[in-house]
Order: structure tokens, then sequence, then C-alpha cells
């Protein structure tokens, strides 16, 4: 089926061709035709299933029927991140290149006040971090009251970060009838609690089963030695020569080591992560983009919001204490139908994590020795009440009763 079939304005069609969308993806399939009538969405899709356009596409559809001058915002995006606010604010301009729509992205690192006289001159469209919002709606240099549409984006991971009660803020200053969408990851229990608050009679969309990854990513899980794994990041991205790879660890500081390490091995490396002020991550972004940076090591909340083109390899140097967040990482590759892969460094001390997360996704990861980088097998793994291989297994047949019962 072609974006033709679709109920979205002549102009639209138009733009998507001259952007070559051929087909709509299954979540723009499914979504398109009940924003554009005016139904709550509940949609669970993960990051690099087109999710953006989307909402996007109808909610700029909408605003090309009736094309008023802006009194106040028609639309309010909440995202997570500075970058994915941004990503979502430069998608909404994309798609209506060549009209009068007016959208503005509030995230902090940019002046309050500069927003602020863009918003006096007249807004269609509002894409916002919630912190940010706040500002503006505690200063009242935004009003809400022509609202018809609010977008939750990634709201799994607002609700993650601690932003709830930020949430549950702003929605006090919206008016009680509106058209409201939630996007998120997986629309596990959590999430549909919170949108049973939210939504009215939600259309639920749900794209892949929960916690699965993407069928093109190919998984590698190599066995090493600790102080050896940024060696043998190091020799895999020279011995087959990856470009523009997302690296993902758990710590600011040890982001920022590795990259160290890398740079000093000859490897244009740079850390991605919430201690680098907006300048300085916005400028990494653009060089790893332009391809002028070869690994990105980034922090899980850094990296929420990322979406970059052909990214072809992501490496994990330990694993996410979270298995939903390992799915989170590796689903930054293997996207739109293109070829990904995901490497994980498992050192001994991860053994535990690793059975957790292979219970988490129902399946076993291929485990393998990379010549020259074997690791000691006399390490043992640290064993705790928790983390004894009894202990989780019998976590493993709960989440699998739980999962049933469903």
């Amino acid at each position: 089926m072609s974006f033709a079939a679709l109920p979205l304005h002549a102009a639209l069609i138009q733009r998507l061709a001259q952007l070559n969308y051929q087909q709509p993806t299954p979540i723009q399939l499914q979504a398109i035709p009940g924003i554009i009538e005016g139904k709550d969405v509940m949609a669970g899709a993960q990051t690099g299933t087109g999710k953006t356009a989307a909402f996007a596409l109808p909610l700029i559809h909408r605003w090309l029927q009736h094309n008023e001058q802006p009194k106040s915002p028609q639309v309010l995006v909440l995202a997570p991140t500075r970058e994915l606010a941004q990503q979502v604010n430069a998608s909404f301009e994309q798609y209506a290149q060549g009209t009068e729509l007016k959208t503005i992205a509030l995230t902090g690192g940019n002046s309050q006040q500069a927003q602020a006289e863009q918003l006096r001159l007249g807004i269609d469209i509002v894409i916002a971090t919630p912190g940010r919002l706040l500002d503006h709606l505690r200063k009242r240099t935004i009003s809400f009251d022509g609202l018809k549409t609010l977008v939750l984006d990634e709201a799994d991971r607002m609700l993650d970060m601690g932003f709830q009660d930020e949430i549950t803020d702003v929605l006090k200053r919206l008016p009680a009838q509106r058209q409201t969408l939630l996007f998120t990851a997986t629309v596990d229990e959590r999430m549909s609690r919170f949108g049973r608050r939210l939504l009215r009679s939600p259309q639920v969309i749900e794209i892949a089963p929960r916690n699965t990854t993407a069928a093109m990513i190919h998984e590698r899980i190599y066995n090493v030695d600790p102080n050896k794994k940024t060696a043998l990041l190091c020799h895999l991205i020279k011995q087959e020569g990856w470009q523009q790879t997302v690296v993902f660890s758990r710590k600011r500081q040890d982001a920022d080591k590795v990259a160290k390490q890398m740079q000093q091995a000859g490897i244009h490396a740079e850390a991605f992560h919430a201690d680098l002020t907006q300048s300085a991550r916005e400028s990494v972004l653009a060089q790893f983009r332009r391809g002028e940076i070869t690994a990105l090591i980034a922090t899980d909340v850094a990296a929420r919001g990322l979406d970059i083109d052909a990214l072809n390899y992501v490496v994990n140097m330990e694993l996410p204490f979270r298995g939903e967040d390992y799915v989170h990482r590796i689903g930054r590759t293997g996207r739109a139908g293109n070829e990904g892969h995901a490497i994980t460094l498992l050192s001994v001390d991860d053994e535990p994590l690793l059975i957790k997360l292979e219970a988490l996704l129902d399946r076993r990861l291929p485990q393998q020795w990379y010549p020259g980088f074997e690791p000691d097998l006399t390490q043992v793994a640290p064993t705790t009440r928790k983390t004894k291989r009894g202990a989780l297994k019998q976590q493993a047949r709960k989440k699998a009763l739980a999962k049933h019962r469903r």
C-alpha cells in the first residue's frame, strides 16, 4: 500500500514523494487513520518503526485542512530528552516544508527568553521536554487554551526518568477535552495503567510482541575479560571497518574513560552523556552524523532520543541492569528493514544479568570467544543471594507464568 491510499492531504502526499517515502510502515498504517478521525491512541512501537511520522503526518494533515492563524498552540508533543524533542521538531519541519506551519522545540540549554519571543509571534505545534515546558507555563509565556491534541512520545522513558510529577503538573494546565496520543516502546501493565488515566476509549496498537528485538539484528556476545574490552572493541572497529558505531556504557565516567582509551588507539571516539553542555552534545551528534566521529560512547539516558540513519553497529560494553534497556539499546540498529549488528562484550561479572536477560527475551543469546582475546577461565562470577542461578531461574519462571496468564 502506498501513502496515497491513506486519507492524507494532497500536499503531504506530494511532500512524501519528494522525500522518497514509498510505503507506510505498520505503525503508520494503523495509527494515521485513527488519529485523523480524532481517536485517542496508545501505540507500542520501538524507535525506528516510523512512529514520529505516524503522529506527525495526521496532525499536519489536520492543520492543512483548517490552516488558521495560530492564537495558541493546537498540538503539544512531550518528549523525554532534548535530543528527541529537537529531532521530532525537525521531522515536523521536514514534512511541512513549503507550508506556513509554525513549530518550536522548547528544551533546556537554549535561551528561555528567545523561546518566549517566538511563542509571542504565534506557534501551531510545540514540542517540549517537561521541565522547560513547566518553566514557560509558570511564567505564563505560553497558553494551551486552544489545544486540540497532546502527544506523549516515549512515555515509558519519561516515567523511567522520573517525570511523572512534571507530566501530572502539565496535564492540570491543559484542556480536559482533547485528543491524547501515547507512544511507548512496549505496552506493558505499567503503561496500560498510566494510559487508563489519560485516554478515552483508545485505539491500542502493538507493533511487536513485548520485549522482542528486531529480526534484522544479528546479536553476538563475546566473552572477554574486563580489562580487555576496549582493546577488543578497537580491534573489531579496525578489523571489520565499522563506521558510525554507538557504544553503550552504564556510567558517565566509564564513557569518558572508554572514549579516551579509543582515542589513544587512533579511533575518533567521543563521549555522549548528560554531563556535557547542550551545545557540546549537539556538536558531537552533528559530527557523528556527518561521519567525522567513528564511535559515540553513550549512556542510556543520553542515547534514548538518538535517531541516526544507517546505524549498522551497536556495542554494549556491559549489559544494562534492566533487560528492557538491552532491547532499547540494540533497537538503534537494524531499522527500517536494514540489517544491523549488536555486539555485547560480556565479562564474568555480567553473567547474572545475562541469565535475567535471556529469561526476559525467552531465548538464549549465542556466546563466543574472539581469537587473541579469550577470557581467563579461572575467574568466577560474584555470587549473592539474588544472583544465584537457582534464584534467577525462579524469577524467570515467575515471569513466564505471569506472561502466560495475561
